[in-house]
């Protein structure tokens, strides 16, 4: 059941057909926790939140959040609810931010670092962080293009 009780930012059907060709839906438990954690450890833009959806961009990125309660009919709800841990086994990749920058604030602002930046042998630079529903993020930049690696 949607929760917000104020007029969208946008009609759906305009946001919809606005996105890329492939964008990340994450479904999340709270919505304003998720958005908190994308602007202060990744550095993103929200274009619009509220407490059922948030719209994010993020180094390139448009992507979105939804709270598990406007998945309410989809056929797999009732294994949302009892999943402890979100996306076990997806990695969301993502070039562009500094992966020490992105360490420190890691470490400053949430309990998400899961491995601390490294040159890795395919070539990124990176450090991979999760959110607070357990998504997890590889992000860096080429080793040619990180200004530290020079």
């Amino acid at each position: 059941m949607r929760k917000r009780i104020t007029k969208p930012w946008m009609p759906a059907v305009d946001y919809g057909q606005s996105l890329p060709t492939f964008t990340v839906n994450l479904l999340v438990r709270d919505v304003g926790v998720s958005v908190k954690f994308y602007e202060t450890v990744l550095g993103g833009n929200t274009h619009y939140h509220d407490e059922d959806f948030a719209a994010l961009h993020v180094a390139g990125l448009e992507f979105m959040i939804h709270a598990d309660h406007t998945y309410e009919n989809h056929p797999w709800v009732s294994k949302l609810g009892s999943a402890k841990q979100r996306g076990l086994g997806v990695e969301l990749r993502l070039l562009g931010l500094n992966p020490d920058k992105v360490e420190a604030l890691a470490k400053n602002n949430t309990d998400c670092l899961i491995a601390s930046a490294i040159d890795k042998p395919h070539g990124w630079r990176e450090t991979i962080i999760q959110d607070p529903d357990g998504y997890v993020w590889a992000v860096g930049v080429t080793q040619k293009s990180n200004p530290e690696t020079k």
